[in-house]
Order: C-alpha cells, then sequence, then structure tokens
C-alpha cells in the first residue's frame, strides 16, 4: 500500500489536552505521516475556530462540548453526542480511509465507527487504553450507567481487525473477554524525550513531586500523611503537587491535618518547560493513583533520573514500569507507613537509585518505542490487505 489513509478518532487532542491518551494518538499520528500515510484526526474541536492547533496531519474536528463534570467523571450525555458526531462523519467519508484507529474510551466511539463502516473495505484497529471489571464501572458511574459499560464493552472487545493495547497488564484483561485475541501492546516509553540536564546528583533540598489531575482516582489526598511519615526521618522533606481538580481542596485539608501544610506546595497547571525543571529538581515522583492504564509520568520523571513510587493495583498499568531498587519502589497501598516508607526507600538508593533509573529509561526507549509498534501495526494492515 504505497499511501495508507488513516484516521484517528479520539475525543482529545494534544497540545490542547495534556492527559496520556492525547499524548499517544498525537505521537502516532506523527509516526504514521513520517512513514508515508495520510492521517486525519477526527476529534472534538476544543479550541477557537480561528486558532486550530498546529499539526502535521489533518484535523478534523466533529464536535464541541464538555466531555467531564465537575469531579472529572465522563459523563455519558458526551460519550453518546461524540460517538453520534464519529459515526455522521465516517458514514460520510466510508470510501476516504484505509485504517481506522479508534479509541474504546469511551466505548461507544467503536460501536460508532464499526456501525458506520459496515460493508466497507476499512479496517478497524481498536485501541484499549484500559479494560475495567464490572465492580470498576459501577463505582466509576453508577450501578445502571456502569452496568451499560461494562456489558458495552464485553461487546466490543469482540469488534475490531486489530487490537491494541498500552500494558500487558491491560492486554492480560481484554484476553480474559476474547482469548484468542493477539493485541498489540504499544511501546509508550518513547514518547518521552531523553533530558540533556539530566544528573545523578540527588537534588538539595530533598523533595517529592506529584503530577496529574486532581480527581478521585489519583488519591493525592493520601500524600500529606505520607509525607508526614517521611519526614520524621528527613525533616527538611517538601511535597510540589502539579496539576488541577476538584480534588484540589481536600489535598489541602489533608495537608493541614497532617502537618505539613507549609510542606506542600501547590504549584497548579504548569508550562512544559516548568514541568521539566520539577522533574529535575526532585527527588522522587510520587503517583499513588489507583487507576492508570499507563502512567507516562513514571517515564517522563525517569529521563530526569528520578525514580518512582507507584501503588500496586489491580487497575493500575504504572506498576508494570516500576522495578524496585532500579527505578523506583512499590507501595502496598496508600496508608502513610506503606507509601511514606516506599518514598524513604527511594531516598535512601541516593545517587545509585538515580544512575539505574536513568540507564533504566534509555534500555526501554528502545525496547518499548512507540515507532516500533506503528510499523507493527501497518504490517497487519498489510497483511489484511492481503488476505482473500
Amino acid at each position: 500500500m504505497a499511501e495508507p489513509r488513516v484516521a484517528i478518532a479520539y475525543d482529545c487532542l494534544y497540545p490542547v489536552h495534556t492527559g496520556g491518551g492525547e499524548r499517544v494518538y498525537r505521537r502516532m499520528a506523527e509516526l504514521l505521516v513520517e512513514r508515508g500515510a495520510k492521517v486525519s484526526y477526527v476529534t472534538r474541536a476544543d479550541w477557537p475556530t480561528d486558532a486550530a492547533p498546529r499539526a502535521p496531519f489533518d484535523l478534523v474536528g466533529v464536535w464541541r462540548g464538555r466531555i467531564h463534570d465537575a469531579s472529572g467523571t465522563r459523563t455519558a450525555s458526551s460519550a453518546l453526542a461524540f460517538a453520534s458526531a464519529l459515526f455522521r462523519h465516517f458514514v460520510r467519508h466510508r470510501g476516504s480511509y484505509d485504517l481506522v484507529v479508534v479509541a474504546a474510551l469511551p466505548v461507544l466511539n467503536v460501536f460508532a465507527v464499526r456501525l458506520a463502516l459496515l460493508g466497507a473495505r476499512t479496517r478497524i484497529a481498536v485501541d484499549w487504553l484500559e479494560v475495567w471489571p464490572y465492580r470498576k464501572w459501577r463505582s466509576y458511574a453508577g450501578a445502571i450507567t456502569g452496568t451499560i459499560a461494562w456489558v458495552l464493552q464485553s461487546l466490543a472487545v469482540h469488534l475490531g481487525d486489530v487490537l491494541t493495547v498500552n500494558s500487558g497488564f491491560t492486554r492480560e484483561r481484554l484476553r480474559r473477554y476474547r482469548p484468542q485475541a493477539d493485541p498489540i501492546v504499544l511501546g509508550l516509553v518513547d514518547l518521552v524525550g531523553a533530558e540533556p540536564d539530566a544528573t545523578v546528583v540527588p537534588p538539595e533540598p530533598p523533595s517529592l513531586l506529584f503530577v496529574g489531575r486532581h480527581i478521585p482516582d489519583k488519591r493525592l489526598e493520601a500524600l500529606p500523611a505520607a509525607l508526614a511519615h517521611a519526614r520524621r526521618e528527613v525533616p527538611g522533606l517538601v511535597a510540589r503537587v502539579a496539576g488541577s481538580g476538584p480534588e484540589t481542596e481536600r489535598a489541602r485539608v489533608a495537608a493541614e491535618e497532617a502537618g505539613v501544610a507549609d510542606a506542600v506546595e501547590f504549584v497548579g497547571r504548569v508550562s512544559d518547560d516548568e514541568l521539566r525543571r520539577l522533574y529535575l529538581e526532585s527527588s522522587v515522583l510520587v503517583n499513588p493513583s489507583a487507576r492508570e492504564g499507563f502512567g507516562l509520568v513514571v517515564a517522563e520523571a525517569a529521563a530526569a533520573a528520578t525514580p518512582s513510587v507507584v501503588v500496586a493495583g489491580e487497575d493500575n498499568a504504572a506498576a508494570e514500569l516500576v522495578v524496585a531498587g532500579v527505578n523506583g519502589a512499590i507501595s502496598d497501598d496508600v496508608s502513610a507507613a506503606a507509601l511514606g516508607g516506599a518514598i524513604l526507600r527511594v531516598l535512601r538508593g541516593g545517587r545509585r537509585l538515580r544512575a539505574s533509573t536513568l540507564a533504566w529509561f534509555d534500555a526501554e526507549r528502545v525496547d518499548r518505542g512507540l515507532g516500533r509498534s506503528v510499523d507493527e501495526l501497518l504490517d497487519r494492515l498489510a497483511m489484511l490487505e492481503r488476505s482473500p
């Protein structure tokens, strides 16, 4: 296929939106263009009509609107609205694409694209950022909506000519529903560029860093008590909290209650340059999240030679990225003693742990590269085109 025509369907676009999924699809689109594909990014037009972001691919805005409620949870109404917009777009452009990469978040996207392209020669690759069990859907979206979402997910895993996932963790979950599936595990560490100023010298004073949206799943409120625990051994330890969201105030209250309000700085949303500085100046990244589809912040920190602390959990794929004693530590839970103890283990690792963290990053950028995954995706498309 000389010039494959590819569409990527997702309701967020980096850098207008700054989550991990947005960065994955943006970079995937760029890599596809580099390999000679003509790419359209079909998305939510969440930018001024006269100021579309610059991109080396076509931007196709099919809908405008908010997708989260005040608590940071995706709304069912926005999922339905965007899926309807995707359906209309792909019905109108049934002969325009050889491959559509569609994010299964929200899952209605998959059904919209599949229905719109029934009978067409277009191949569909479904990307699963996460696959959730029934109990997680109920806790996230409520009994009725959560049950519906879980049923739709159970059906959607059987759709798609190619499946992709962000981690081995998600691959195994998907195979529970579709045992014969052979998903491509996307290599994502190379989404993070090398940091020329990375140093193995531990920063002074010692500090920990949190980066992410302040939503319940991130469990930011657990950080102050863990900081207080660690400060018993390292009195000068401070924390910087980047990001914002509905849980910010709760975290501030937790800092007051733990007696560390003066040691926690809430810096809000920061620029890329400021975030880079924070990674370089931090002793440890602490990510107490209960749910991560990949955990790109671990790689971002490692590029700066900064080890990470994550929390083990059945919904947390970020734990796959941390090798205890090599690039950080894994806490059993978010209790002050467990999380604070993991922070102390990293701090004690000092120069040795920072050096092994940087070595881990350099190796993983080669072994877990998105470029390789895009090549595999195009190879799968070529194989499908050759099949009867």
